[in-house]
C-alpha cells in the first residue's frame, strides 16, 4: 500500500504539522471542513511538502524521525523544494 509523509503549515514560516497517510487527498486539512484539534487550532491547512513511498511502513519509518527534527531542519526541507511555501495540494492533480 502506498504511503505519504507530509507537512502542512499555517503560513510561510508558521506552525508546521507532520503526518503520514495512505490517502493524501483525503487527509489534507484543506480538503475538509475545519474540525477540533491541532489543524483547526493552529490553522495548518496548507500542504507545503510531501513525499510518496511505495509502502506505508516506509512512510511511517520516515515520519517518526522527522517529527523529532529541530524546526530549522524542517523549514530547510520544505524550502529546498518549495521556497515560498506555496499550497501544493492544488498542483498535484487532485
Amino acid at each position: 500500500m502506498t504511503g505519504y509523509v507530509y507537512m502542512t503549515a499555517s503560513q510561510k514560516g508558521g506552525t508546521i504539522y507532520i503526518g503520514v497517510t495512505n490517502d493524501l487527498a483525503r487527509r489534507i486539512p484543506s480538503t475538509r471542513p475545519a474540525r477540533l484539534g491541532f489543524a483547526s487550532r493552529y490553522g495548518v491547512q496548507r500542504l507545503v511538502w510531501y513525499k510518496e513511498f511505495f509502502d506505508i511502513a516506509d512512510a511511517i519509518q520516515r515520519e517518526t524521525p522527522l517529527k523529532r527534527w529541530p524546526r530549522r531542519w524542517k523549514v530547510e526541507l520544505i524550502e529546498k523544494s518549495n521556497p515560498e511555501w506555496f499550497e501544493l495540494f492544488r498542483g498535484i492533480g487532485w
